[in-house]
C-alpha cells in the first residue's frame, strides 16, 4: 500500500479519536497529547516504505524521534498526560457560546492542528520519493537540528526550574521576586522554546529539499503554517500574561518576541558608548 495513503489513514483516525475524546471528556487538549507522537509515526512510515534502506530517511526518523522524546518528556512532567488542560481553552470557552466553541474545536483544535502535524512530516515523503546518498549538506542540517533541539531543551529546563522555584515561594506564603522567567535564554527572547521548535521543522523541511535538489517545494506549507500558528498563539498567550502581570509590558519592550537577540536596553547602552 502507498505510504501516503497509510499516513493519511493514520491522520484521519487520530483526528477522529481526538475529536471524540474531547466531546466525551470535555477536555480539549487531546491534540496536545499526541502532538509529540504522531509526526514520529508518520516519518517512520515513510522510512518503512523504503524497506528501512534509505540512509537519509533513517537520519530524519532518528532526529524526529529525538524531538518527540524531548517534547513528550517536557509535556509529561508538566502534567499533560494527567488530564491537565491547556489553560487557554477555558478562557476561550468563556468568550464563546457553547456552539461557537464546538465549531472552533472541530475546525481548529482537531482538523487544523492534526493537518499541520501531517504537513510538517511530509518532507520525509519527498526524501522517500527522491532517494540519494547522504552528503555533507544532510549532515550539516542534522547537526543544526540537534543544536536547535538542545537549545529548546535548555529553554524549557530554565522555564521549568523558574516555575518550580516560584511555586515553592508561593507555597511557603511568600511573594516571588519575578512572576515570569526573563533570565538565561529568556533574556534574549520572550519565547526561545518556541523559536527553537519552529526552527527545527524548517531544518527538517530543508532536509527534504536537499533530497529533492530544490530550495522550494510545496511541503514548505508545513513550516509556514507552523510558524503562523506559533505567532498567533504567542500573541494570545502574551495577552493573557499581560492581563495578569502589568510589568510584562516592560519585558515586551526590551526583549525580542521570538528570535533571540540582544535586549534593547543593552543595545541602547552600546549605541551611547559608541557615540560618546
Amino acid at each position: 500500500m502507498d505510504t501516503v495513503v497509510i499516513v493519511l489513514g493514520i491522520a484521519a483516525g487520530v483526528s477522529l479519536f481526538t475529536w471524540v475524546a474531547s466531546v466525551l471528556t470535555g477536555d480539549y487538549s487531546w491534540v496536545d497529547r499526541i502532538w509529540s507522537i504522531v509526526p514520529v509515526v508518520y516519518v517512520a512510515v515513510f522510512w518503512a516504505g523504503t524497506g528501512f534502506s534509505d540512509a537519509r530517511l533513517a537520519l530524519m526518523t532518528a532526529l524526529v524521534a529525538l524531538w518527540g522524546a524531548r517534547l513528550t518528556f517536557n509535556f509529561a512532567r508538566k502534567g499533560g498526560y494527567r488530564g491537565v488542560e491547556d489553560y487557554r481553552w477555558p478562557i476561550l470557552r468563556e468568550r464563546m457560546t457553547a456552539a461557537q466553541f464546538q465549531v472552533f474545536n472541530v475546525l481548529f483544535i482537531v482538523l487544523f492542528q492534526n493537518t499541520l502535524l501531517l504537513l510538517i512530516a511530509l518532507p520525509a515523503s519527498v526524501a522517500a520519493e527522491h532517494p540519494s546518498a547522504l552528503g555533507a549538506l544532510d549532515l550539516a542540517l542534522a547537526a543544526l537540528f540537534l543544536a536547535l533541539l538542545i537549545g529548546e531543551f535548555i529553554a524549557d529546563q530554565q522555564q521549568w526550574e523558574f516555575q518550580r522555584a516560584k511555586a515553592r515561594v508561593i507555597a511557603e506564603g511568600g511573594t516571588p521576586e519575578a512572576q515570569f522567567v526573563s533570565t538565561g535564554l529568556w533574556r534574549f527572547s520572550r519565547h526561545p522554546n518556541f523559536f527553537f521548535e519552529q526552527a527545527q521543522w524548517w531544518v527538517f523541511y530543508a532536509m527534504g529539499a536537499a533530497a529533492l535538489g530544490s530550495i522550494v517545494h510545496w511541503t514548505l506549507i508545513g513550516p509556514v503554517l507552523l510558524t503562523a500558528l506559533f505567532i498567533g498563539s504567542t500573541y494570545f498567550t502574551e495577552s493573557i500574561t499581560l492581563s495578569r502581570y502589568p510589568e510584562y509590558a516592560d519585558y515586551q519592550r526590551t526583549t525580542s518576541m521570538l528570535i533571540p537577540w540582544i535586549p534593547r536596553e543593552r543595545r541602547a547602552a552600546e549605541a551611547q558608548g559608541q557615540t560618546a
